[in-house]
């Protein structure tokens, strides 16, 4: 085993010159030995690639011609770079000097490891977990995705209380770390996805492979979150929607599939009756959008599914419903429902 097998940093830019400027100095300091920095610039109409060109000599810059979205810009930048391990990072991520060497050394522990998240903590928080990976993903058997420290838009407070490394089911995208090998085998992310749950659906396809996913507490980053599509947005509500359910149809059995699908359907449908009586239009207009390009392309993403399944590694699967344990039970915390299962 290598002591220290390369990996490479790849940050996806679009229009970020600020969080570079911000972010790339305690990127450089990462104490990791075996490095490499890459700016992936999706297109972006701001100065972001002369800036870094012109004050962080030692990073590298790809350059995407047209802006391919999140799952598409990785693909294109990922597809034929050679480093033992890439390392997803968003712009807006702060890290800490040692911050990579401990997931590292749990990925090498275990060649059924495929990626793994550090903790996510709030940027602008700093005692709090962060939305969108907090301390590892899970998701519940109606596909919808929480994490240890943060259900919904109930986050927690940290206080060592996830400071175990665990199996999960998904890795955050704003810093996952994946062995390429594993990406390769599972050809990366789902482009039609453009943005939002990509990474959840990689792995997803990863664990229906008999992968592991992981989460490792000694590692700490703080993330900003929102950078890109505010939660305001409802073209993110429409993103979030669809890609949910064409997850759903890509990576569970057929005859699941058709059962957790119709009643998604339903729970949406209150979603939309929801944002209606809050005066929300835009956002109910953007879940039956959702739906609408869910059916459309019905065939194409059911042709995506595994034909075989049964090396399906279910550890992060929780069988039941968050919303009942959330909103009808009040069960806020991640630890008063795993407790409850």
């Amino acid at each position: 085993m290598n002591k220290y097998p390369q990996v490479a940093v790849v940050i996806l830019n679009w229009n970020g010159k600020t969080y570079l400027e911000q972010f790339l100095p305690c990127l450089l300091h990462s104490t990791y030995p075996n490095l490499r920095i890459i700016v992936a610039d999706n297109a972006s109409s701001d100065d972001s690639v002369s800036f870094v060109t012109a004050n962080f000599p030692d990073v590298e810059i790809y350059r995407n011609e047209t802006n391919l979205g999140f799952a598409g810009g990785y693909n294109a930048v990922l597809k034929d770079l050679i480093s033992d391990y890439f390392i997803l990072l968003n712009s807006d991520v702060e890290v800490t000097p040692g911050w990579i060497e401990p997931v590292i050394t749990l990925m090498e522990s275990d060649p059924e490891i495929a990626a793994a998240q550090p903790k996510l903590k709030d940027y602008n928080n700093r005692n709090y977990f962060e939305y969108a990976g907090a301390a590892g993903g899970f998701i519940d058997k109606y596909g919808y995705p929480f994490c240890r420290g943060r259900i919904f838009g109930s986050v927690e407070e940290d206080h060592g209380q996830y400071d175990s490394p665990t199996e999960i089911f998904w890795a955050s995208g704003a810093a996952l770390f994946i062995k390429r090998l594993f990406w390769k085998e599972v050809a990366g992310f789902d482009e039609d996805f453009f943005a939002h749950m990509e990474e959840i659906d990689l792995c997803w396809r990863l664990k229906n492979k008999g992968h592991k996913i992981m989460y490792c507490p000694s590692s700490v980053v703080y993330h900003i979150g929102g950078g890109t599509l505010q939660a305001e947005n409802p073209y993110k509500t429409y993103l979030n929607y669809r890609n949910n359910l064409m997850m759903l149809l890509k990576n569970l059995p057929a005859g699941k599939a058709a059962f957790t699908l119709f009643i998604r359907f339903w729970l949406d449908f209150i979603s939309l009756i929801k944002f209606l009586l809050e005066g929300k239009f835009r956002h109910a207009g953007a879940i039956s959008k959702a739906h609408r390009a869910f059916f459309i392309n019905f065939r194409k993403n059911r042709k995506k599914a595994g034909s075989d399944l049964s090396a399906f590694n279910p550890a992060g699967f929780i069988r039941k419903s968050i919303i009942w344990q959330f909103f009808i039970k009040g069960r806020k915390k991640f630890s008063e429902i795993v407790i409850s299962r």
